[in-house]
């Protein structure tokens, strides 16, 4: 069952709706469950709903594995780019997109925003374990989902970012990792090696994802990377991953049975 509430997002100055997926056991029992963190809300359960029209299914996945979890999916904007970057873009962007192209960026105070407001009225609201906090994005979700394990490591025990789009804010992200510390992050990361289909980009793109991979793995946490043979940048190419991704948040005995 997924439940949508409009909440209101004070660095976007609007509502926002925000998506909870329930288990099914969530009704049956009076048992506490985990809950897992997304961005691209609309693109997460459903395809009718996506933008699109292209969703990882996830709650078709949750369904068929009986996965005990709590999902909570909160939709991005118009504003997206905005709303997801954590500085202005830096040279690497500027160097493969041929323009600076933002110098706001709100990212860091909405992953503020879910620590300091929305996850204390999911878990006053919801019987959840607080102590079991997950993360994942996609692309610029990937891009939040590692700053904020890295920004909040007592909060978010687990994180995965899928195809994410470091290159953004590439060298703002690295200085960020080495003065913080990583130790105990646990975070998944994946890139597919076409992900534009442009050589030049494809290899710079996955570039920085090993860069960012090896400065979290010098902090010694527990990271996973996997480059995706022919992954390509789209929700076909994403959803295709969601049971790696999550195997590694909530175990293998959710691996899906056809």
């Amino acid at each position: 069952m997924v439940i949508k509430t409009n909440y209101y997002i004070p660095v976007f100055d609007e509502k926002r709706k925000v998506r909870v997926y329930l288990p099914v056991t969530y009704r049956k029992t009076n048992d506490t469950f985990p809950v897992l963190y997304m961005h691209d809300g609309q693109n997460v359960f459903v395809d009718d709903e996506a933008v699109g029209g292209r969703s990882l299914r996830l709650e078709s996945y949750l369904k068929k594995n009986d996965t005990e979890l709590i999902v909570v999916a909160i939709d991005s904007g118009l504003k997206r780019m905005e709303e997801y970057l954590l500085w202005p873009t830096g040279e690497l962007s500027e160097e493969l997109t041929g323009k600076n192209e933002l110098t706001d960026a709100k990212g860091r105070k909405y992953i503020d925003f879910i620590v300091e407001n929305l996850k204390p009225y999911i878990d006053e609201t919801y019987r959840t374990k607080s102590e079991c906090t997950y993360m994942a994005g996609i692309s610029l979700g990937g891009l939040l989902t590692t700053y904020a394990l890295c920004r909040y490591p007592i909060v978010f025990s687990k994180g995965a970012s899928i195809s994410s789009a470091f290159f953004r804010n590439q060298e703002e992200l690295e200085r960020f990792i080495i003065d913080s510390d990583c130790s105990g992050i646990k975070l998944y990361l994946d890139s597919g090696d076409t992900e534009t289909g442009d050589e030049y980009i494809d290899r710079a793109f996955l570039d920085s994802n090993k860069q960012i991979f090896q400065l979290l793995e010098e902090k010694q946490g527990c990271i996973e990377f996997e480059v995706i043979e022919k992954g390509k940048h789209n929700y076909e190419a994403f959803s295709a991953r969601v049971d790696k991704m999550m195997t590694f948040l909530v175990g293998d005995k959710y691996n899906i049975v056809d």
